[in-house]
């Protein structure tokens, strides 16, 4: 009898054992496309007068997403390098930035699948700087920022010409925020060899730092596994803090390649 009961538990040890573990089908896209377009900038810090010139812009977007699931994830990585010169032509400013985006989206998928709607918000970090090259006092300007931006993506799926096209567009918007920032006067010799701290790390809102982001593309479905894209960001930076005022607005033509590809992963 005990003989019996041994066989029939290591039977159903065995069948539990054999059961394979549940796998789902996770949708990844890596897009990789680079941007040309004017510049705009102004620092009060360095000087009263405004540049515009012409910018360049790597951006990668990295979409994860699991079709049983109402929540996927995002991640950008912006570069931007812009060169620039003043109003009468006599003075150059170089800009350097680089923008890490993080964010979290409740999505919604209608009208057979074709359009998707997603809601969420992103976690913005930005480091960067401006120098201005014919300015010999207060030349250079850092820049560093956190950023809170709710966010909201739509995308629409179509055929023409029996071709598959997507549209989208996405859009972020500043909530709050802190940002490094000179006090008006302040010299960069007096924060960091002095240490004089004099509201250096200023928290910010919509209101004094009124800074959003929208990208508009369109994709080709060229295969299963690639698409070719084609597309507009716009990135308006401004600040107000410290009685000073600076804004970077960047407008770039992207073209790129989008990356498709589906891996199995544990519930």
């Amino acid at each position: 009898m005990k003989s019996s009961k041994r066989h029939i538990l290591s039977g159903l040890l065995a069948m539990c054992c054999t059961v394979p573990l549940q796998t789902f089908a996770q949708n990844q896209t890596s897009a990789n496309f680079l941007g040309v377009g004017t510049s705009h900038i102004l620092d009060t810090y360095i000087t009263q007068e405004k540049f515009h010139g012409i910018g360049f812009t790597y951006l990668n977007i990295r979409e994860r997403e699991k079709p049983q699931k109402r929540w996927n994830n995002i991640i950008e990585h912006e570069i931007d390098l812009s060169s620039t010169k003043d109003r009468g032509r006599s003075s150059s400013m170089l800009e350097g930035s680089y923008n890490l985006y993080w964010g979290r989206y409740r999505q919604w998928r209608l009208f057979d699948d074709k359009l998707q709607l997603q809601a969420g918000g992103l976690a913005n970090a930005t480091l960067g700087f401006l120098y201005d090259m014919t300015n010999s006092n207060n030349p250079a300007q850092a820049r560093f920022a956190l950023n809170v931006m709710p966010s909201g993506i739509a995308t629409y799926d179509f055929t023409l010409w029996r071709r598959q096209f997507s549209l989208r567009y996405e859009l972020n918007v500043p909530l709050v925020g802190l940002m490094f920032s000179p006090n008006y006067g302040q010299s960069y010799y007096e924060i960091f060899s002095l240490g004089h701290y004099d509201h250096n790390i200023v928290p910010t809102t919509f209101v004094s730092a009124p800074t959003f982001r929208q990208l508009l593309t369109l994709d080709w479905r060229a295969s299963k596994k690639w698409s070719f894209r084609i597309g507009y960001l716009g990135n308006y930076q401004q600040a107000a803090v410290n009685n000073l005022k600076q804004h970077i607005y960047a407008h770039r033509v992207m073209i790129g390649i989008v990356r498709h590809f589906a891996i199995d992963a544990k519930p």
